[in-house]
């Protein structure tokens, strides 16, 4: 049997997708109120200068134009065909698209894995097709791509009927075709223009990451957008991620699914905690991606993003903005959103005050700098935009401009323009405009100034892009979906951690049928069932605490044997761990588990019976480095109170980051096989004293 041709990557892919030399249209309709004769129109419309070949079998013309019976009649094979048959036509037309040579296929119908087990079969057989014959398949339930440089507007989306729409470079890459049209009348209001847009659909074949991917090295793509329904092909999104980020071009993502619904049912408490939008949070941050929740936002992020490199980020500490206004109530309310973000609004330093004196500058100092109404003139916010843009406590400067934004842009507005590219040394520059001024924010937007007409978005904005991260280390470990994972037991679980070096309370095993013998250590200990078969061992009485002596530790081996005959009786379970008693300062949980998209991921967490209930933590892409570790622990509320507070005793919070990062280290180690791993309780010893974990879990695949 020969082997299946190599599916078409990269640029070549790109080139066939966007910028094909013919295109054909199967399935268009010479009725103008039907989707299926939107693509001819807005073809003809934008001057598309490739061939063009309208297929339907039952016309001799089409909107005027020749019309085609079959592919197979084409003169030439044409590199991009869009598939508007009836869904029950589509398996055969793609197997015919196949057969011919075409490149690359776009699906407009739906009615595939949605649609129950036929429609289930019918997305696989796509996804079989490409597999054996090299045809990329974009969709199904696409409504179509669109590169405006080339007049491209391969679409059944209605809002491409808008006329004049500006250029850009900004790509557009979207699970849901409708949000295509929502971003692109959108954008035209403020004078966003797009390089190109994706309706990506079902992925059966082509996914969101690898489209993104193929076009990296268009010169005419600056940053990206992305709208996710879900996190799925999370290797492909992250591998375009990382060469993003690598290239120097942002990337914006809104993801549906803020609520608390879980992504699959676990049976750790790392898995319970880590819900699908957690890790999804933990996806974006961990790979340099902007998540906005605002979809006015994602629009407006990548002129800032532009301005922010990666690796001008600070990982170990918050974000400080400066934030300048001739309105104290419009930057009252971005301070507050900000505030909420986690993004601190630095006041100027004594320095930055005294400098602005010197000049005889009217600023009034404090949280916000405001030059109030007196001061509310071109020279004067030019010069205090020059030198808040040098002053070292901030990583960014909002200017807020309140009603002269509208009336009388010189006066606050050309400052803006003419300071957002100060030199060297210079922090960005953003600006919110309070009233409605879309002359003003047109003209920054032409500009490349980063700039929102809304405190909500102009927060979540900043937030995102300031808060992303350098991504780290990819984990060697690949997501796989083999056999079914099995627990190991405790002291197997101990000797994991062992290998990591993290420290664990001493314990040794000794037969259940037997009297217990000596100890290694000291009472007062633990004794607990010790079995891969009972992974929560508290659910069948399966532990005895507060063992003084070695008669009660005799008669907690009677207790275990009674529990287990009574509990579990067809359990296997041999051995009981006895372990020293410790006590910490507080309990923490550090967890480990692969997701099936987003791959190995860490996290932090309150200990103990708290888990589940503060679900106070923090989440990152395994593996992590200590930097990111000791931000992890920052994060965690809880830990706070270990940091010396009104004269509490400091806890070992390096060697709790150092345990986080040691954990992490399983996605670097595929041969050990650990699906996942779970520290709960470890206790935080005193400062200078370590970590100590006191019970396991491990789950192997």
């Amino acid at each position: 049997m020969a082997a299946a041709p190599a599916p078409l990557t990269g640029p070549a892919l790109a080139q066939a997708m966007l910028r094909p030399r013919s295109v054909a249209l199967v399935g268009v309709s010479d009725d103008l109120s039907k989707p299926a004769a939107r693509p001819l129109q807005f073809l003809r419309r934008s001057g598309f200068a490739g061939a063009v070949y309208p297929i339907n079998p039952k016309r001799d013309t089409v909107q005027g134009e020749q019309a085609w019976p079959s592919l197979a009649a084409l003169p030439e094979v044409p590199e991009h065909a869009f598939v508007m048959t009836a869904t029950e036509h589509v398996v055969g037309t793609v197997r015919e698209c196949a057969r011919l040579g075409v490149k690359v296929v776009t699906v407009l119908a739906g009615g595939f894995s949605e649609a129950g087990p036929e429609g289930q079969a019918r997305e696989e057989a796509l996804r079989q097709l490409s597999r054996e014959t090299g045809v990329r398949v974009l969709g199904p339930s696409s409504l179509g791509v669109v590169h405006p440089s080339t007049g491209l507007i391969l679409t059944a989306n209605a809002a491409f009927a808008e006329p004049d729409l500006p250029g850009g470079k900004v790509f557009v890459a979207s699970h849901s075709g409708s949000m295509i049209g929502a971003l692109l009348s959108r954008g035209k209001a403020r004078g966003v223009g797009f390089a190109g847009l994706v309706s990506v659909g079902g992925e059966a074949d082509l996914s969101l990451g690898e489209i993104c991917l193929a076009t990296l090295d268009d010169p005419g793509i600056d940053s990206y957008v992305l709208f996710l329904e879900s996190l799925r092909h999370g290797a492909q999104l992250q591998q375009f991620a990382r060469e993003a980020a690598r290239r120097g071009k942002p990337v914006i993502a809104y993801k549906l699914g803020r609520s608390e619904a879980a992504a699959e049912m676990a049976v750790t408490h790392t898995g319970a905690l880590a819900g699908e939008d957690d890790v999804a949070d933990a996806f974006f941050r961990g790979l340099g991606i902007a998540r906005v929740d605002n979809l006015e936002a994602l629009l407006e992020a990548p002129a800032l993003a532009r301005r922010i490199p990666l690796d001008l980020l600070h990982g170990h500490r918050l974000p400080r903005v400066g934030v300048v206004t001739t309105t104290g109530g419009g930057a009252a309310m971005v301070v507050d959103q900000l505030g909420v973000r986690d993004v601190l609004v630095q006041p100027a330093s004594e320095e930055t005050l005294a400098r602005l004196a010197r000049d005889g500058l009217p600023c009034t100092p404090g949280r916000v700098l405001d030059v109030t109404l007196a001061g509310a003139n071109y020279e004067t916010m030019k010069k205090v935009l020059a030198i808040l843009l040098q002053a070292p406590e901030f990583d960014l400067v909002l200017a807020v401009v309140g009603s002269s934004a509208r009336f009388q842009p010189q006066l606050a507005v050309k400052p803006i323009l003419e300071s957002a590219d100060s030199g060297p040394g210079a922090k960005p520059l953003a600006a919110m405009l309070v009233p409605d001024a879309p002359q003003a924010l047109a003209e920054l937007t032409a500009a490349g100034v980063p700039c929102f007409r809304s405190p909500e978005p102009c927060a979540d904005a900043i937030a995102a892009v300031l808060q992303r991260r350098q991504p780290g280390p990819a984990a060697t470990l690949q997501v796989t979906r083999s056999g079914p994972a099995a627990f190991v037991s405790e002291a197997q679980a101990y000797e994991l951690l062992d290998r990591l070096e993290i420290a664990h309370a001493p314990a040794v095993t000794m037969p259940l049928a037997q009297r217990p013998g000596a100890l290694p250590f000291a009472f007062p200990v633990v004794a607990k069932v010790c079995s891969a078969q009972i992974p929560h061992k508290t659910e069948v009485g399966g532990v005895v605490l507060g063992i003084a002596d070695a008669q009660q530790l005799e008669q907690a081996f009677a207790t275990l044997r009674r529990n287990l005959a009574e509990r579990a009786p067809n359990v296997a379970c041999d051995e009981v761990l006895v372990q020293t008693m410790r006590s910490g300062l507080m309990e923490a949980l550090i967890g480990y588990r692969v997701d099936p998209e987003a791959g190995p991921i860490v996290m932090l967490a309150a200990g103990g019976i708290w888990a589940e209930v503060a679900k106070d933590r923090a989440l990152r892409l395994a593996p992590v480095s200590l930097e990111t570790a000791r931000e992890m622990v920052a994060e965690v509320k809880a830990f706070r109170s270990l940091a010396g507070l009104r004269g509490r005793p400091r806890g070992d919070l390096e060697a709790l980051a150092q345990a986080v990062a040691s954990l992490s280290q399983l996605a670097m180690r595929p041969q050990l096989g650990v699906a996942e791993a779970e520290v709960n309780p470890l206790l935080v010893l005193p400062e200078g004293q370590g970590v100590l974990a006191v019970d396991a879990l491990v789950l192997q695949s």
